[in-house]
Parts: structure tokens; C-alpha cells; sequence
């Protein structure tokens, strides 16, 4: 498989005698890539909800937990505005965004505070927003949004704003990523595989589930990790491992710089694994190695996804029941990003694949006996090929705790 021509950055300190990840060069290249992507499709504004957005944007990290603590109108052809509460929190520490493009943030906790409150803080922020748009001479242009609840929606049609879907243009934007970026999650495959492997040698009969996330994601944190979304596996059948089981586990959204992993290996504990979970695993990675090999610029996601098992083999009637079973997904500062390849979209809406997109593929086998089994892994396309970013052992299932008999 060709190679991405990316250079080694080294590691993720920041140090005097090495350029490693040039963080003010993505927050650079990432803006000036939103701005092409608006012009492209002819939004002059936007009003960024989603936090990958926001953070793409103005490269500063939203808070999720509740809408508008942190929202951007970012312009195709001016400096984003970040509102946030309170404002003062980005003083000094992100110099990039100008003083006069920081502003209060109007929120309403998701409605919390009442119908009525919840209305006059509404209008209240569509006021702000029209403000912004009008001082910059693009009051009768239509805004972009991409996530905004009713109140907020029928406060902006009230104030006279015509808006559109961003999301199209923000993720053609993030679906090609730069050196930086590539790099990021690169790093973040690294710091998962540090919580892959703790989480291995922490893998033997009868230790908990739950322990065993507990061991990843210590090991994660303490290598660097900025958030640690959800190390999903563990014991199939009583929540304590013992010797037989298959554990099959997702590092999911270990970010790095807020670029994600998602990230599937199976285990069996304690004894070399049978015909059956051989040839369960071998399925799997027989798909993910086939479809990866489809993987090139110019080629479609069509090209691809006719290596994914069809529904029917399955027992489903449609492909909706399998769309996460066989998957390939872009990944960035979210799990989903352009191109997706799977039975359900993909031979109708073909979608072309380029250079310097970023995914995981995934493949699923499922048997009563043994449970579910999954692999995955990371990729990023280069000139010929993809190129794998993950690097724990696939091709044959991995034996934790193996118990030596006579």
C-alpha cells in the first residue's frame, strides 16, 4: 500500500529543536478551508452550533453538555465571531480570536428556564445574530446552520433570517485533512494503543468489565489523552471474564487534539480460539482488507462497499438493519465525517474518494456461542492507496492470559 507522504513529527511535546504538530498552521489551514468550502456554496454566514464545527472554525473546544455556552457566525469573507459564557475565558489564552469578535453568549439551558424566559432569550439571540450579519452588510443573505432547537429556529425566522443547511460545505471542508491533522490522529492512535495494551495484559479470567476500562483509560489519560469518550466491551455473559470468552472492544472518540479514534480488536481469553471463532474473525478481517484495498483517489465509495456482506446473507430483509455492521466512516474532529461506505448509501449515492480523507472500517460477525465479534481499523488514503494507521494485531485473534496444560 502506498505511504501518505507525511513527515514524522516526533511526539507530542512541544519542543525547540523539532516541528512537530504546527498547531497555528492547522488553526490557519482549517479556517481558510471553511472559508473556500461557504464560498463554494454560497453562504456568505453561518451560525456554528455543532462543537466539531466550532472548533474546526475558530479552533477554540466547546463545551457539549449544553447548547450555546459556546456558538460561532463565522463569514466566508471575515474573522468568525465566538460567543461564549462568559466571554472572558478565551482572553489570552486564544489570541487568534480578536477581542471584538468575542461577545456574551444568550443561552437557555435547553429550555429550562421556562417557556417564557426561554422565548426572550430566543429572541434575544436572534437579535445578536441579525446585529452581526447587518454589520457586515449580509442582512438579507441567507445564514447557514447547522444545529439549533425550535426556540432558537423560530426566533431567527421571526427576525426576518432565511437560513440553510451548513452542513453540506462543513463537512466537504473537513473530509481532506491536512498534515497537521492527519498527524493529530495519527497521535491519537498512538495514545489508544497505550490503553490497548493495558487493557491486554490486564485481560485474564476473572477480572470485571468494568476493571478493565478503569486500566484503559488511566493508561490513556496519563499518555496524553484529551478525552476518553468510551472503551465499549467487556465480559459477554456474567460481566466477569472468564476463560473461553471473546472480548471484543471499541476504543471510541479517544481524541487527540479533539481528532478521533474509533478503533475494534478481538481477544479470547485463556485458550487458543476454535474453528468456529477463527473463522468468525477471518470473515471479518477479510472484508475490512478487502475493502481497504478499493480505497484509492479517484475511486468511488461504490467501488468499495460492494465487498461488504448484503443484508440478505445476513437474514435482514434490507440493508437499513445492517448499516453499522459493515461500515467504513470518515473520521476527524467527529466519528462521522465524509466519505461513508456501506451497502445502504453507497451504490446509489456514490460519494468520491481523495486523497488525504481519513476513515475506519469496520466489519461485524455475530453467532450465539461466541457473540459479537468486530475489527477496525484506521486509514488514511495516499496517492495509490490507504495506509494504516493502527497498529495492534489483526490478522488472527489476539489470546489473552493464555493457560498452559500438560
Amino acid at each position: 500500500m502506498a505511504k501518505f507522504a507525511v513527515r514524522p513529527f516526533g511526539g507530542p511535546e512541544a519542543v525547540d529543536w523539532s516541528e512537530r504538530i504546527n498547531t497555528a498552521r492547522m488553526r490557519e489551514e482549517r479556517l481558510a478551508k471553511a472559508r473556500a468550502s461557504l464560498k463554494k456554496h454560497g453562504i456568505a454566514a453561518c451560525l456554528l452550533m455543532r462543537p466539531e464545527n466550532m472548533r474546526y472554525v475558530t479552533s477554540t473546544k466547546a463545551v457539549n453538555f449544553i447548547d450555546q455556552l459556546r456558538y460561532t457566525v463565522a463569514f466566508a469573507e471575515h474573522d468568525p465571531i465566538v460567543y461564549e459564557l462568559p466571554p472572558g475565558n478565551l482572553f489570552g489564552s486564544c489570541p487568534w480570536v480578536k477581542p471584538e469578535n468575542l461577545k456574551l453568549a444568550v443561552l437557555w439551558a435547553d429550555e429550562a428556564c421556562g417557556p417564557d424566559a426561554t422565548w426572550e432569550r430566543a429572541q434575544k439571540f436572534a437579535r445578536c445574530i441579525k446585529q452581526d450579519l447587518k454589520d457586515k452588510g449580509l442582512e438579507k443573505e441567507k445564514l447557514g446552520v447547522d444545529k439549533l432547537d425550535e426556540p432558537g429556529q423560530r426566533a431567527l425566522k421571526e427576525a426576518g433570517i432565511e437560513t440553510v443547511d451548513v452542513m453540506p460545505a462543513m463537512l466537504e471542508a473537513r473530509a481532506v485533512k491536512t498534515e497537521d491533522e492527519i498527524n493529530c490522529l495519527m497521535m491519537a492512535v498512538a495514545i489508544s494503543e497505550v490503553g490497548w495494551y493495558a487493557l491486554y495484559e490486564a485481560l485474564k479470567p476473572g477480572v470485571l468489565g468494568r476493571d478493565l476500562i478503569a486500566v484503559a483509560n488511566k493508561a490513556m489519560y496519563s499518555a496524553g489523552a484529551e478525552d476518553v469518550w468510551g472503551v465499549l466491551g467487556g465480559a459477554r455473559n456474567t460481566g466477569i471474564v472468564q476463560v473461553g470468552d471473546v472480548i471484543t472492544v471499541d476504543f471510541c472518540r479517544i481524541t487527540y487534539l479533539g481528532y478521533n479514534t474509533c478503533y475494534y480488536r478481538n481477544i479470547i481469553v485463556g485458550r487458543k480460539p476454535n474453528q468456529k471463532e477463527m473463522d468468525m474473525h477471518k470473515r471479518s478481517y477479510e472484508r475490512v482488507y478487502n475493502v481497504i484495498e478499493a480505497i484509492k483517489p479517484g475511486a468511488t465509495t461504490a467501488d468499495a462497499a460492494k465487498h461488504w456482506l448484503p443484508a440478505k446473507e445476513r437474514g435482514y430483509p434490507t440493508e437499513e438493519y445492517t448499516w453499522c455492521e459493515d461500515l467504513a466512516h470518515g473520521l476527524g474532529l467527529w466519528l462521522y465525517e465524509y466519505p461513508t461506505i456501506n451497502r445502504l448509501w453507497s451504490f446509489d449515492y456514490p460519494m468520491v474518494i481523495e486523497k488525504g480523507m481519513t476513515m475506519a472500517v469496520e466489519a461485524m460477525e455475530f453467532d450465539p456461542a461466541v457473540g459479537r465479534t468486530k475489527l477496525e481499523e484506521m486509514i488514511v488514503v495516499g496517492d495509490e492507496g490507504a495506509e494504516i494507521m493502527t497498529k495492534m494485531p489483526v490478522k488472527d485473534m489476539m489470546i489473552a492470559s493464555p493457560i498452559i496444560t500438560a
